[in-house]
């Protein structure tokens, strides 16, 4: 028995969601970007081949969202919002600090690839897909995934591993008392 295509979107709905907050990295843009998405699923929905992925067809679609929004972001700047600070009672303090820390060094760092390796560390990395999958979504040959995902992936380790090198010469000139204010 065959799904109705309204069904199968509900079962997409969460890995379209952990994809929408791979590419967006908030989660309320994720949610918005997951709203818009299915918005503009529903109301295309004659143009989904059946017998075709369905969720090739959203992630596309998601895609395509994500792409137009950054672009529009480049005209109107960035926005800031300020992150207030919750406590976290049984945690180590210093262990929430340095995972968000790397956490958000990395969202920096994916956030300045370009959006065809954005998206594939969305795909691959965070939705879990295999490579094949990744490029039938993309409609590219799996070695043009291997190769782009390989140099996304060097290129936030670079990143990462720069912001943590400069991080540990501030922190030895702290302790030796060369970086006094």
């Amino acid at each position: 028995m065959k799904k109705d295509p309204h069904s199968l979107m509900v079962e997409l709905l969460p890995r379209l969601r952990r994809f929408a907050y791979a590419l967006s990295g908030d989660m309320d843009r994720g949610d918005d970007l997951v709203q818009e998405t299915c918005a503009r699923a529903l109301l295309r929905l004659d143009q989904w081949e059946p017998g075709t992925r369905l969720d090739s067809w959203m992630f596309r679609i998601a895609q395509n969202i994500w792409l137009d929004q950054r672009r529009s972001q480049k005209v109107r700047g960035e926005v800031v919002d300020i992150e207030e600070a919750y406590d976290l009672p049984g945690e180590d303090g210093r262990n929430v600090v340095e995972g968000r820390l790397t956490l958000n060094e990395v969202s920096k760092g994916i956030a300045q690839l370009s959006g065809d390796q954005q998206v594939l560390i969305a795909l691959v990395c965070v939705d879990g897909l295999s490579y094949k999958e990744a490029a039938d979504i993309l409609d590219v040959p799996i070695g043009t995934v291997m190769s782009r995902l390989a140099r996304a992936r060097s290129a936030l380790y670079d990143m990462t591993r720069a912001k943590s090198k400069n991080a540990s010469l501030v922190e030895l000139e702290n302790r030796r008392g060369r970086n006094k204010r």
